[in-house]
């Protein structure tokens, strides 16, 4: 479970699962096209924006590098440590991809460089949501996704273990 305790669930998510609800994304986003391009947003868009990208059977992809997570703790600021190409036409005609709108933050920045773009997320909490124009799956705000790559494997603990017994 996340250790901070504002999150109160965890969800986890399969590279299965993000790869069958990117595709559902990419569905939806293939009759709002056609696109110039892809921007994902580093790096959790990265994933789902390579997965899009070929659904889509696009090419041009850049990136908008931000910072506003240090592990679980959620900032309040966003450091923009990266740009776009696609800045040059506010965003018109292309995609920006992330894998997450949590509670907006990120989203409003990345619009204030491409008002144009349209914005797309494979999971939505309810406090992002209005930030973004399409998602696939809502999950609550006290809710902490946890990524196939921020999962390892290790062993699980036994019932009586969690206990405290043997």
């Amino acid at each position: 479970m996340a250790e901070n305790p504002s999150f109160r669930k965890d969800f986890p998510v399969s590279w299965e699962e993000l790869h069958r609800n990117a595709r559902a994304l990419a569905w939806r986003l293939a009759e709002l096209g056609p696109w110039k391009g892809i921007v994902a947003i580093t790096r959790g868009g990265l994933v789902p924006a390579a997965i899009i990208a070929r659904e889509l059977n696009l090419r041009l992809i850049d990136t908008v590098c931000s910072s506003t997570y240090d592990r679980m703790e959620r900032g309040a600021k966003v450091e923009i440590l990266k740009g776009t190409a696609a800045e040059q036409d506010k965003g018109e005609g292309w995609l920006i991809v992330d894998d997450l709108v949590d509670t907006g933050v990120t989203a409003r920045a990345v619009r204030a460089l491409l008002p144009a773009a349209h914005f797309a997320t494979v999971y939505a909490k309810p406090a992002g949501r209005p930030t973004v124009d399409s998602y696939i799956t809502e999950v609550s705000q006290d809710t902490w996704i946890l990524f196939p790559w921020d999962q390892e494997a290790v062993m699980a603990k036994t019932i009586i273990e969690m206990k405290g017994g043997q």
